[in-house]
């Protein structure tokens, strides 16, 4: 299923391919040891607005070294490769991630490094990457369930760079809230402006996604 996505903020606008049938990909859901739902097959609010921010200020990942934990279908991978980042993408599903690097090569022209990611069982791929940390790290809808709060706190924590940001974008979910407070907690510190869409789907309406920026105090 094809998409049009625009940014409202930005003008911006997208081609995105969507699975077709999410029936299938609830069955296997349900045969999955981690049982994690395939959230990452729609296109949500805080994706959008979080590639709006990237695309109205580009200048934030131009030439920097960027990851984008959950990649889902791309749309924010979109707008960090059309602001010339260095893009490296990780999600738990190989499926969004080939068609986040179809997206990406479709809209942008060239496609990100991708990682197959659970960050509840961390293997060394993604280490082996880090170095001394990415200097940008981009989350948009990643917080859906009480377990994966203080897992994802503790990689962003060994991720971003000492001096480096995390760029998170969520539509004010409880689990988020309590990963925020968490993230204060643990010293983490920053501006947050909010976007109210409109977004594409119309039962999206009405909700306002909260664009974070956050780095250790």
């Amino acid at each position: 299923m094809d998409e049009r996505i625009e940014l409202p903020w930005s003008e911006c606008a997208y081609r995105i391919l969507r699975p077709p049938d999410m029936d299938h990909l609830l069955d296997r859901a349900a045969a999955d040891p981690e049982q994690n739902l395939p959230y990452w097959a729609e296109i949500w609010p805080s994706g959008i607005a979080l590639a709006d921010a990237i695309a109205r200020s580009p200048e934030r990942v131009r030439g920097q070294r960027v990851l984008e934990l959950g990649s889902g279908l791309g749309v924010t991978a979109v707008a960090a490769l059309d602001a010339e980042a260095d893009l490296t993408v990780a999600d738990y599903s190989a499926e969004a991630l080939l068609l986040c690097r179809y997206n990406t090569l479709r809209n942008a022209g060239r496609e990100p490094e991708a990682i197959r990611l659970n960050w509840r069982r961390l293997g060394d791929e993604l280490f082996a990457r880090v170095g001394g940390g990415f200097p940008v790290v981009l989350a948009a809808d990643l917080l859906y369930e009480a377990r994966d709060v203080e897992p994802l706190l503790a990689l962003v924590d060994r991720i971003v760079a000492a001096d480096g940001l995390l760029w998170l974008a969520e539509p004010g979910r409880p689990v988020a809230q309590r990963f925020l407070d968490a993230a204060r907690d643990a010293g983490w510190r920053g501006p947050t402006e909010t976007h109210a869409g409109p977004w594409p789907d119309p039962k999206d309406d009405g909700v306002v996604v909260g664009i974070h920026e956050l780095r250790r105090a």
